[in-house]
């Protein structure tokens, strides 16, 4: 795995020649930091897709903006409900907007699909689609124990060991529906499809190449983590390292709640 720095040269010439080559690519990031959306538009740029898939844009906002192109940021928030989305602000996702003319593919899971996903598991929330992708068939005890330790821990330790279950099941439900969104835009446009995405479903490991290996074995996928000050969970093909950003303690909101 290829590891890259703070260097002012965000992506090198290496970087973008081995993104070019690939199909599909997946730009992870951490959500709230704005240089991992810096990283994303210069590899937009450099790449050219034919479509971009956001874990950030649902399935209608994404038909409102095929219908008709935002203008300015304030008409994006608008057509994309950004406000409402609980997204860290569009300001520093906009520039990626900008980048490409390519068509914008959404991939986010409504609430109430969540909701469902919560309540009677991610296959009934996929629905007719939920086999094809694996979501009927349990995880092998470690992969699930593990992902349940992850929760936790992303949780602050403060969730009941109850809910953990329904935590990945959660996960898992939107990295089918990205998968989902990114086959499609594949079979639509011919790709190459960028994908812009948390870290949790880049990694190589557990997330969306899980899913694509096992429904499109052809396809060349390239997978970009963005770590903070080194720090990052999972598989990538490559990984650019930011500094760490100044932020809460998002355990204070957990232990308030007690």
């Amino acid at each position: 795995m290829v590891r890259q720095g703070h260097s002012q040269e965000l992506l090198t010439a290496e970087l973008i020649a081995e993104m070019q080559s690939a199909d599909v690519v997946i730009l992870g990031e951490i959500h709230d930091n704005p240089r991992h959306h810096l990283v994303q538009t210069e590899a937009i740029k450099s790449l050219s897709p034919t479509a971009v898939v956001w874990e950030m844009v649902t399935e209608e906002g994404a038909q409102r903006l095929a219908q008709k192109a935002a203008t300015n940021p304030e008409e994006l928030s608008r057509m994309l409900r950004w406000a409402e989305s609980g997204w860290p602000p569009l300001s520093m996702y906009y520039p990626i907007f900008q980048a490409s003319n390519a068509p914008v593919y959404g991939a986010m899971v409504p609430r109430a699909a969540a909701r469902a996903a919560m309540e009677r598991g991610a296959a009934t929330a996929l629905g007719a689609d939920a086999a094809r992708y694996g979501l009927t068939v349990p995880l092998a005890p470690e992969d699930q124990a593990a992902r349940e330790a992850d929760q936790l821990a992303a949780h602050c330790d403060a969730i009941p060991a109850e809910d953990l279950p329904q935590m990945v099941a959660i996960q898992r439900l939107r990295d089918a529906v990205l998968t989902r969104s990114i086959l499609r835009a594949t079979e639509e446009t011919g790709g190459p499809v960028a994908v812009i995405t948390g870290n949790g479903h880049a990694r190589k490991d557990r997330g969306i190449p899980t899913f694509l290996t096992r429904l499109r074995p052809g396809l060349k996928v390239f997978v970009l983590g963005q770590s903070e000050d080194g720090v990052v969970d999972g598989e990538f093909d490559a990984v650019i390292d930011s500094p760490a950003v100044d932020r809460e303690d998002p355990c204070k909101a957990f232990e308030a709640q007690n």
